[in-house]
């Protein structure tokens, strides 16, 4: 099965704009979890600024990403620095612009936008839930050098969150295992999926999981790739497994419902969005499978 990786394209990360910056700008601007756009007829675009402040907006708080780098046949988004936006809940957006959530934006922004736009989200809810101390309840700083808060008090380093959670394909032979989570939404299923617990590793937490929600064994766990998954702030780590033993058993509550399908689309329950990582599991198997 071809694995995938999941590579921020052309994307270049830091912590810190260059000194006395003022070039033209992607601002990432974000009002609790929707993102502030321009719709076209085509697509959508984040505003392309010299400074945030040209909407009439005022900024919570802001933080540099890093830069765009242009390419041989790079869009007019292109070698642009990037920043993410903090707005108050209570800001109406400037006229021409609205606030849209970024899972109805996927395939409307440019895929490399899309991915800092993930990016961005991540940086502002995590800084949004850190400005007091977790140990003492003092107001935080800005570190120095690292994208973190610091406690001038007691010194507690706050880094962004990042929770590692595992995604897996089971196939026996030429079938594969499907579920359907009560989250879900209506008709539709997809791969087994968990977080890391403390103390496991990766491939631990595979057998874990798929014990707990379908209550079969497996064994040759395989790598597959990952992808960084910004609601709200998961690393999603991608997996296949065969099928080792034992019969479907759901525990009624997280998994309503689970069962073994062919690769064959006529038979196949509505499956998830093309922007996750669990879809590209899928159809790389399916592919593979015809």
């Amino acid at each position: 099965m071809e694995k995938k990786r999941f590579v921020e394209p052309e994307f270049a990360p830091a912590v810190f704009a260059p000194p006395n910056h003022n070039e033209e700008s992607l601002y990432f601007g974000f009002r609790g979890d929707q993102l502030l756009v321009l719709k076209t007829e085509s697509g959508a675009t984040v505003p392309h600024l010299n400074s945030f402040s040209d909407v009439g907006i005022d900024a919570e708080s802001q933080h540099y990403l890093g830069v765009i780098q242009a390419t041989s046949n790079s869009s007019p988004d292109a070698n642009l620095h990037c920043f993410a936006i903090d707005i108050a809940d209570a800001c109406d957006p400037p006229d021409g612009l609205s606030f849209h959530g970024l899972r109805q934006l996927f395939g409307l922004l440019d895929d490399k936008v899309f991915s800092v736009a993930g990016r961005a989200i991540q940086i502002v809810n995590w800084n949004r839930t850190h400005l007091f101390c977790g140990r003492c309840g003092h107001e935080t700083t800005h570190h120095k050098r690292d994208r973190a808060r610091e406690c001038p008090t007691c010194g507690l380093i706050s880094y962004p969150r990042v929770s590692p959670a595992v995604i897996m394909l089971i196939h026996r032979k030429d079938k594969f295992l499907l579920a359907r989570n009560a989250s879900f939404p209506e008709k539709r299923y997809s791969i087994i999926a968990g977080f890391v617990e403390a103390g496991e590793n990766l491939e631990q937490a595979v057998v874990r999981e798929i014990r707990e929600e379908v209550g079969i064994e497996v064994k040759n766990v395989t790598y597959f790739g990952s992808q960084p998954w910004p609601f709200p702030h998961s690393l999603m780590v991608g997996f296949t497994a065969e099928y080792a033993s034992g019969e479907i058993e759901i525990d009624g509550e997280e998994i309503i419902d689970a069962g073994w399908y062919t690769t064959d689309p006529d038979y196949l329950p509505e499956l998830p969005d093309k922007i996750s990582i669990s879809r590209h599991i899928i159809d790389s198997f399916i592919t593979a499978n015809r």
